[in-house]
């Protein structure tokens, strides 16, 4: 079989990154056709718009995709591309696994968590605007739906039960946001009872915080609103070593697009510097999705055994805090071979 997949190569280092985890998966045996359209700040001079409708047309039509990072403008500019694809697409859960994986510079060896964020509504729902004439002080709106809540709660579980994952934890803020979080309480609450074999436990977004950092091997699936699973979700990735080996992918009803969690990093761009591990795992998380699980194993055990030997890492995974010895750092390209190597041997 031929799987025919929307390749969103991004801005940035995003090229770099999305064919290094081609070749990768490639390397399992599995058969893709890759459609590439491109989306970004590279495509407004000629587009007139960072997201063409030809990008929407093409993820409609193939119903999964794999992107690379886009840039979102701080503090000005267009909106953030990510946000309108999630939006625009109905691809309302955000799924970023946290997994030890890095060595010897990170805090613990045994993180094995998923954050499972709603991705469409809340303080990302683009409803903000000044207040007075004087531009001195603007307002953003979080929208919570109880739709909206309860089929991410309920992704939640039945990720849990897929993946033979134990327990979910809802996070909210109930006590001060008696609405909105109040909202997403009782809809967690209540979705928890269908499913008596997962355990269900809640904690405030604060609280959560701080027990992630002193216990994270608590923890499984985490399941939360948009902005406190964007900002947990970047803890949970420095708990494992770090954005560059955290992948992500965001899903609706009949469609998935995979994606590395960090930035497009464009000072770094055709210096084939960056560690291409976060989009090769985004790329591992496709193959499950699509019922490729003895590629997808072959893939993390590649990057695994690679970054554990740490002979052939790029320079983030070789500076002094994650190996006790000297490692010259290596290409993004020749990391890749080195993975490649493996899965063809596997």
């Amino acid at each position: 079989m031929v799987y025919k997949v929307t390749l969103i190569p991004g801005d940035g280092i995003g090229p770099e990154v999305t064919n290094a985890a081609i070749r990768v998966l490639e390397a399992t045996g599995v058969q893709f056709d890759w459609e590439v359209v491109e989306a970004g700040q590279k495509v407004i001079a000629e587009k007139g718009t960072p997201l063409p409708e030809s990008v929407l047309e093409s993820m409609r039509k193939n119903k999964i995709g794999l992107k690379g990072p886009l840039t979102t403008p701080i503090g000005g500019g267009f909106r953030s591309v990510n946000v309108s694809l999630r939006q625009m697409l109905d691809l309302y859960a955000s799924v970023r696994p946290a997994r030890s994986i890095a060595g010897e510079g990170t805090l613990y060896s045994d993180v094995d968590l998923v954050v499972v964020r709603e991705a469409t509504e809340e303080l990302y729902s683009g409803v903000e605007h000044w207040v007075d004439r004087d531009h001195s002080a603007a307002e953003t709106i979080g929208i919570v739906t109880r739709k909206a809540s309860e089929r991410i709660v309920k992704f939640a579980f039945e990720y849990a039960l897929k993946e033979k994952r134990h327990k979910v934890t809802a996070v909210h803020k109930a006590n001060i946001m008696k609405y909105t979080g109040g909202l997403f309480q009782e809809v967690a609450q209540k979705i928890a009872k269908s499913y008596p074999t997962i355990q269900f436990e809640e904690r405030l977004i604060d609280n959560m915080a701080m027990q992630l950092v002193k216990k994270p091997q608590d923890y499984d699936v985490v399941v939360t609103t948009n902005l406190f699973g964007d900002i947990l979700s970047d803890l949970c990735s420095g708990l494992a070593g770090g954005l560059g080996i955290t992948p992500g992918a965001i899903i609706g009803a009949d469609m998935a697009l995979f994606e590395p969690v960090h930035g497009s990093a464009p000072k770094y761009a055709g210096q084939d510097k960056v560690d291409p591990v976060a989009t090769i795992l985004s790329g591992e998380m496709m193959l499950k999705y699509l019922g490729e699980r003895k590629a997808a194993e072959k893939v993390w055990n590649a990057v695994y055994e690679t970054i554990k030997e740490k002979r052939h890492v790029t320079y983030d995974l070789a500076l002094p805090g994650y190996t006790s010895r000297p490692v010259p750092p290596s290409k993004c390209s020749e990391m890749t071979d080195e993975i490649v190597k493996r899965v063809e041997a596997s």
